[in-house]
């Protein structure tokens, strides 16, 4: 067996330092252990991203700011027009930008808690280190953080290094009755690390980013063993300049860690090659308050009873703390291609894709876009492109007056190919002629490029969004083949009457298939509109996504296919699951977290009644 150990010299601990964590230096000074956090310094405090990474209005110009991102340093010729248009926004008006806070609610922690936990590991009270950590990506998250109002946040934040400080941690807090809110990359957009505001125990946010090693990795057996708190583009880096890839990227990917994967039930827009966050994972370390649940044996199937290793997956932090994986890893594949696809509507669109499910040809990623995400793109296009999709003057006027293309209806599939030379050929042969069926014709690799590479920069606009009184934020689902066209119409009627009912007139709704099975697909909105002069329009947002959620469960649609329940879908949990359903989670819960050490309020538990209870 060909085993490769990944180590850090000066202190032979098995440590990766990954860009986005709390770096373990490993070197004792005077006896203490020397930290710092480069991931604090490098993300924006009050929104997403890198706090060097922004859209930015400047006089006539548009542009994004700093040099991570292909359209980065771009003049955005179109940016301004499309956002005017959709949103009436007027950019003589200052940008919103909130002032870094200097008030924070007093820490509740005792001191002689405080004292047992810095025996442990690196503890901090400080209203910063604890305000960050207060909350996830949604919109109402980012509300609170940017007015600094959150109604609870934590009274500490404490860095374990090893699974072993977790395991102290964690009896710590069974001993001392106090709770513990696991915390990885702080990117969850479903409330599901976000303080309960009723909770009046001491509440200590885990940061998991200091568990960022890759423990072993195993050449021969292809699989890896990482503690759970390594970032994505860390854990990829790492194992690319070894040959190797783990292959799953969610839209967070640059942000989000491991054990969030593992938590959320995770889905990356590789799927189709190396499968979601259940396909990848082999083993998990998790520490619960009566102790800790690990398989005895590393094997590829288990027939022993239900596989507690799905309990773990999708709990959202309710049962314990993940923190080491087994993970399967594969080479590198010698070949990445992108390529795009153009279609004169969304059905076209549709049909391609839902026939490229069924001959079970998806390439590693395999996106279709509607013509109002295709012009919102369009708003993204740098100079000498066209619709967020770079066509030359030659293939634009092929596709408009040639094919006869509506530029108000055509829509664009995106695609990723990896494999060996003639595997890629072999996919995009056949994709394109699969295409041709349905009226596609091809788009250029550039543009596959372009559309895989603006999914990590849409994330960004809504930070600008609300610079100028614009609310907005996404949603998903996942739906089978035959209800998804219906689907995605009634809930873009549904968001469109919700508009008109509360005299909306400026806003944006589309949708774009991102994710295909066997039975079906995933699908996603993007809504947004004009607040200004609307009274708590976070709230009207809610209101309009909650019924736009309703119908999509009324059509056939789940409440969530990757972003999991959290606090803000879980009034629809226990319709989803069942009655008996919500009952063997709180047994779960009782087994495992008998004092409701792990007390997030998420799914069914109600963070307003710690007893756990069931109808049954």
């Amino acid at each position: 067996m060909d085993l490769l150990r990944v180590k850090c010299a000066c202190c032979q601990w098995l440590v990766i330092i990954g860009t986005l964590s709390f770096i373990r230096l490993g070197i004792l000074q005077n006896g203490v252990v020397a930290y710092h956090s480069l991931g604090q310094e490098l993300l924006k405090w009050y929104g997403w991203g890198y706090k060097d990474s922004f859209f930015k209005m400047e006089g006539e110009k548009s542009l994004f700011t700093g040099d991570r991102y292909l359209i980065c340093g771009k003049n955005l010729p179109h940016a301004r027009q499309w956002i005017q248009e959709n949103f009436n926004i007027d950019f003589s008006l200052k940008p919103q930008i909130p002032d870094l806070p200097t008030s924070f609610p007093e820490s509740r922690l005792p001191n002689n808690i405080k004292e047992e936990l810095e025996k442990i590991s690196l503890l901090s009270i400080d209203g910063m280190d604890r305000l960050i950590r207060a909350h996830g990506q949604t919109l109402n998250d980012v509300y609170y953080l940017r007015n600094n109002s959150f109604p609870r946040i934590p009274d500490a934040v404490i860095w374990p290094t090893s699974h072993e400080e977790v395991v102290e941690i964690v009896r710590c807090a069974s001993k001392h009755k106090f709770v513990i809110i696991p915390f990885g990359g702080g990117t969850s957009v479903s409330g599901a690390v976000t303080c309960p505001a009723k909770e009046n125990r001491p509440i200590v946010v885990l940061d998991t980013s200091d568990m960022n090693a890759i423990l072993w990795l195993d050449k021969d057996q292809l699989l890896a063993k990482v503690q759970a708190g390594i970032v994505g583009q860390d854990l990829e880096r790492e194992m690319r300049t070894r040959g190797f890839t783990v292959g799953h990227e969610p839209d967070s990917f640059e942000f989000s860690t491991l054990g969030g994967w593992v938590a959320t039930r995770a889905s990356g827009m590789k799927k189709n090659t190396y499968g979601n966050i259940e396909d990848l994972v082999v083993q998990t370390k998790v520490v619960t308050p009566v102790g800790v649940i690990e398989k005895s044996c590393r094997v590829p199937r288990l027939s022993c009873g239900p596989e507690w290793e799905h309990v773990i997956m999708g709990s959202e932090g309710c049962l314990g703390v993940v923190t080491e994986v087994t993970l399967k890893i594969r080479p590198l594949p010698p070949v990445v291609r992108y390529g795009s696809l153009v279609f004169p509507d969304w059905e076209s669109g549709f049909y391609f894709e839902r026939e490229v499910a069924r001959q079970r040809l998806q390439p590693s990623s395999i996106r279709l876009m509607d013509n109002e995400q295709f012009r919102f793109g369009h708003a993204l296009k740098i100079e000498q492109s066209w619709g967020g999709v770079l066509l030359d003057g030659i293939k634009r006027f092929y596709i408009t007056k040639i094919k006869g293309f509506d530029p108000l209806k055509l829509c664009v599939v995106t695609l990723l190919m990896e494999g060996t030379a003639e595997q890629v050929a072999q996919s995009e042969k056949k994709l394109n002629s699969i295409a041709a069926q349905y009226g596609g014709v091809p788009g250029g690799a550039k543009n596959g490029e372009m559309g895989y590479t603006l999914t990590f920069v849409i994330a960004y606009l809504r930070d600008l969004a609300l610079e100028y009184n614009v609310v907005a934020e996404s949603f998903e689902t996942s739906v089978c083949w035959e209800r998804a066209l219906a689907l995605c119409a009634n809930t873009k009627a549904c968001v469109r009457a919700e508009c008109a009912r509360r005299a909306i007139r400026h806003y944006f709704v589309s949708c774009r298939l991102t994710q295909t099975y066997d039975a079906g697909c995933c699908i996603y909105f993007y809504f947004g509109f004009q607040a200004m002069g609307l009274e708590n329009a976070v709230h009207i947002y809610e209101e309009i996504e909650e019924a736009a959620r309703n119908e999509i469960i009324a059509s056939g649609g789940s409440i969530s296919h990757h972003h999991g329940v959290g606090k803000l879908r879980k009034k629809w949990y226990t319709d989803t699951v069942s009655e008996p359903g919500k009952c063997l989670l709180l047994a779960a819960k009782k087994a495992l977290d008998p004092d409701n050490i792990f007390a997030l309020g998420n799914m069914a538990f109600d963070q307003d009644n710690l007893e756990i209870k069931c109808k049954l």
